[in-house]
């Protein structure tokens, strides 16, 4: 089935975000995973394969419009120094996501392609949640130090 252009082209932009975040997001689990910080490397590497699924569904979705996933295109990473920059880099990519995804999910209704918009919707409440973790992580920072922050995620 022949997808709208604008459809397709927003769905490799989608890729090309969550193909970036994969990548951050593995380095900075593997940061963390290196300063012995076991707890936040298992969240952010799950949040890494959440990633890798979106990506996937994405690439089904833009084969099935016959468009040609665009994979060699990354956007620039923003890699922390340390574990709060870690989790606001990540923060802010995840926001930035949600509105993109809402852009997107725009896109495919004015095109009548509810499908697409409904994985793009399905996408963006997961988006959603990886946006509530990092605010959360930063809310625990915030209130408790970074230092006991910190303490707490390495067992």
């Amino acid at each position: 089935m022949k997808g709208n252009e604008k459809v397709l082209a927003v769905l490799n932009k989608a890729l090309a975000e969550e193909l970036t975040a994969i990548n951050q997001y593995m380095v900075h689990s593997e940061m963390c995973d290196a300063w012995g910080y076991a707890k936040l490397h298992k969240a952010i590497e799950k949040q890494a394969v959440d990633e890798m699924h979106h990506g996937e569904w994405l690439i089904g979705r833009i084969l099935f419009l016959e468009g040609i996933p665009i994979v060699s295109k990354l956007n620039a990473m923003k890699i922390g120094k340390d574990v709060p920059q870690i989790i606001a880099n990540d923060l802010e990519a995840e926001v930035d996501a949600v509105r993109s995804y809402n852009e997107a999910i725009r896109v495919a209704r004015e095109a009548d392609d509810q499908a697409t918009a409904d994985l793009l919707l399905k996408i963006l409440k997961e988006e959603e949640e990886h946006v509530d973790w990092g605010e959360e992580q930063l809310d625990q920072i915030a209130q408790m130090s970074a230092q006991v922050y910190l303490s707490n995620q390495t067992a």
